[in-house]
């Protein structure tokens, strides 16, 4: 009986996919089985998964139409309650490849610390590189601890989940940024996260992926995704995570209009209408939460961000203590 069942979401990577199955099939930890979701592909991946599971009896293949990399993720973990009794699931995706001891060391973790999850580092490479020798080391990490304790707190790839965890649970089909909707839900749900500060995830700089492809307004999905993990923490009243999660939706929604402003091919006035959009929801959630949880005297610079033409806001102008912030007047571009 297998432990852990291993998914793997595929479409459009058949340059890669074989190095991606070929690092699961090499892993020293044996007791898997591994699910490869075919999802509508339009290259050779399908003949491909079927070559697998016809030579490796622990691989069996979902072929179905495209629904996007949710619908794949959400295959795979449907298949895996109704068809098996693994008590445990990674992910990884079809692009990327693990360390061989990527599912023991994950293992090793949750058996040791008797947790839910356990996570690992992720590293960006361009190439397939010898995989490093790595010495075990595990942290134990309250889930908001983690939340900034690492930089792929969203990947579900870097992690090792108890099945159970996912009940009721499950990837939002049509939405670019998924993960960021589902992954913090798991953690709070986790409690504790058995953390290895070594990489065993291999990510792959795939200049045809998602998120190498030239910006779509698809990706304000992300900032669906961060305003509603500030709405969740606050729910659970997670002082901690509001408060990380306040800061970082606001850097992120800068990195968000650093690359719509590099991108030509979206009309001028379109560029211009989302930044605007995209900066009033930034003084939405900086009226709500910024004064406390991003003070303006410690992140000035969002400030600036928000409220173009806002000049002077920081340690100069505002000290702590203050209840309000009075922003007066300020041009909008």
């Amino acid at each position: 009986m297998p432990t852990i069942t291993v998914i793997v979401p595929i479409y459009n990577v058949e340059p890669y996919l074989r190095r991606c199955v070929d690092s699961i099939l090499a892993q020293t930890f044996t007791g898997f089985e591994l699910v490869l979701v075919d999802d509508g592909s339009p290259d050779n991946c399908g003949a491909i998964c079927d070559e697998y599971a016809e030579k490796d009896a622990r691989i069996r293949v979902i072929h179905q139409e495209n629904g996007g990399l949710s619908a794949a993720r959400n295959a795979g973990i449907d298949w895996a309650f109704a068809n098996s009794n693994s008590k445990w699931l990674a992910f990884v995706d079809s692009d990327d490849w693990v360390h061989p001891r990527y599912l023991e060391l994950l293992y090793s973790a949750v058996q040791t610390d008797h947790i839910k999850l356990s996570a690992c580092e992720i590293v960006e490479v361009e190439k397939p590189t010898p995989a490093e020798e790595v010495v075990p080391e595990t942290e134990l990490l309250p889930w908001d601890d983690y939340l900034q304790r690492s930089w792929c707190i969203h990947s579900p790839c870097n992690k090792l989940y108890v099945k159970e965890l996912f009940e009721g649970m499950r990837y939002p089909v049509g939405k670019l940024h998924e993960d960021a909707f589902l992954t913090y839900k798991l953690l709070i749900r986790a409690e504790t996260i058995s953390y290895l500060p070594m990489v065993l995830y291999y990510y792959y700089h795939n200049p045809q992926g998602i998120m190498n492809s030239p910006f779509s307004l698809k990706r304000l999905d992300s900032m669906d995704a961060y305003e509603e993990r500030i709405e969740y923490v606050k729910s659970i009243k997670s002082t901690k995570a509001l408060a990380f999660s306040v800061r970082d939706y606001l850097s992120h929604c800068m990195y968000i209009v650093d690359l719509l402003r590099a991108e030509e091919h979206i009309p001028a006035e379109v560029r211009k209408e989302k930044e605007r959009e995209i900066k009033q929801r930034c003084r939405v959630v900086i009226f709500r939460y910024g004064l406390r949880y991003a003070p303006p005297w410690e992140y000035g610079y969002l400030y600036r961000f928000a409220f173009p033409g806002l000049h002077g806001v920081g340690k100069a102008v505002v000290k702590p203590g203050m209840k309000m912030l009075k922003i007066g007047k300020y041009k909008d571009f």
